[in-house]
């Protein structure tokens, strides 16, 4: 059987979390953390393949997430794709900026997330 690939999904709404669980649950071992510290820790601990990641979290924001994922090592080549409420084309380049591997509005189209997944781990 092959193993199948990880995802760490990251959203402090619990709504958007099982959402995105439901949606990907049968094609990947799914992860999820509802805060910055939370994410971090399980980024490090389990080296998911792909990350999911809201930027507007209390405590850290996807985009402070994503600058401490890239100082380290372990942690620095997980590809990150934004899924975000923010439309702002300016907070869209930020992200690519920083180091986004994607950048997805919400509500998001659940064919668009998986093909952005798939395109990421097939690099």
């Amino acid at each position: 059987m092959e193993k199948k690939n990880s995802i760490l999904i990251v959203d402090d709404n619990s709504s958007n979390l099982m959402e995105l669980f439901h949606v990907l649950r049968d094609e990947y071992n799914i992860l999820t953390a509802m805060n910055g510290p939370s994410a971090l820790e399980k980024a490090n601990m389990y080296s998911p393949d792909i990350i999911l990641l809201d930027v507007i979290m209390p405590d850290m924001s996807g985009f402070d997430i994503l600058i401490e994922l890239k100082k380290s090592d372990k942690t620095k080549s997980i590809p990150v794709i934004f899924i975000t409420g923010l439309s702002e084309k300016e907070k869209e380049r930020e992200g690519f900026a920083i180091g986004a591997a994607d950048y997805i509005l919400k509500p998001f189209d659940a064919a668009h997330v998986k093909l952005s997944i798939r395109q990421q781990l097939d690099k």
